[in-house]
């Protein structure tokens, strides 16, 4: 089953897919948006550094953001799964978890990445309360408290040394072997962060409250949060079928407005950038919408 031909189709609708839709709409370009509706800061009770948005429940967020859209009559929204993309001679054709297929003359991708959690029992209780992967988004509430960082290597020891700008009270967790330089192990020396290389076993505490990291020799560390670096993964494979290059770091390499080697297609927010807010997202959506839209624009003309 196919349907008309979009100019767009966005793959994802968190905020870099729903600021390039905003764009699109008021271009009045015939704009169709999918999502499965599994954001990455789901767990998350408040989104940080959004300029008079600061706090706001991600959920809230949202549904202000599809709230606004509804005005613009040439944009869709609709709740479904990207499985599969194809680039076609001057189109992209994508077929849903449902068998819909649908064609588009552009394809934006904003499907953003996947936090690896640590494989730690009692850590899903904790998550997005008191267990963060981002100082930056939640390091300002923790301000102050006794902190455990988890991670190895480079990761590790730069999460704690970043961590300084929040506490003082810091233990570096590495679960097992450090795999630190000397460097490293002297530079968190110098700052007063101990190490410990003890296996970890659970995480315990009360109403989404961290109070204690319990280690396998039966010691524990009293903590109030949990800052872990453990690597993440692109949300979706459909950029590495596509054709797209990535950087050295599993991030989608883009150039100037969002643009990839595959022509046509565009990433934005996450699955593109190290620095990963939810306002640069929004910007680099409503980038890739204008650059699209640019594109369009002059083949329209010709």
């Amino acid at each position: 089953m196919s349907e008309p031909l979009f100019d767009v189709i966005i793959v994802g609708a968190g905020p870099a897919g729903l600021s390039a839709a905003l764009v699109l709409g008021r271009c009045r370009r015939r704009v169709l948006v999918c999502d499965s509706g599994k954001p990455r800061n789901a767990a998350s009770h408040g989104l940080h550094g959004y300029l008079t948005r600061d706090g706001i429940e991600p959920a809230e967020f949202l549904h202000i953001a599809r709230d606004q859209l509804r005005q613009y009559e040439t944009l869709e929204l609709r709740h479904a799964e990207v499985i599969e993309a194809r680039r076609r001679e001057n189109t992209f054709e994508i077929t849903l978890d449902n068998g819909t297929r649908l064609t588009s003359r552009r394809l934006l991708l904003a499907t953003g990445v996947v936090d690896e959690l640590p494989q730690l029992e009692g850590l899903p209780a904790f998550y997005g309360t008191s267990v963060f992967h981002c100082p930056y988004c939640d390091g300002w509430e923790m301000r102050d408290q006794p902190l455990a960082v988890y991670g190895q290597g480079e990761n590790g020891a730069g999460l704690a040394l970043e961590l300084l700008l929040w506490s003082r009270d810091l233990v570096l967790c590495t679960d097992g072997p450090t795999n630190l330089t000397a460097e490293d192990i002297e530079r968190l020396d110098r700052h007063n962060i101990p190490i410990r290389e003890d296996k970890l076993v659970r995480l315990e505490g009360n109403d989404g409250v961290l109070e204690r990291l319990v280690f396998a020799n039966g010691e524990s560390l009293p903590v109030r949060a949990m800052f872990f670096s453990t690597g993440q993964r692109q949300a979706s494979d459909i950029a590495e079928k596509l054709g797209c290059q990535f950087t050295d770091q599993g991030c989608v390499d883009t150039g100037d407005y969002e643009t990839t080697n595959v022509r046509g297609l565009y990433v934005a927010g996450d699955a593109s950038r190290l620095v990963q807010f939810v306002i640069v997202a929004a910007s680099e959506g409503a980038q890739a919408a204008v650059a699209i839209n640019k594109e369009l624009i002059k083949e329209d003309l010709a």
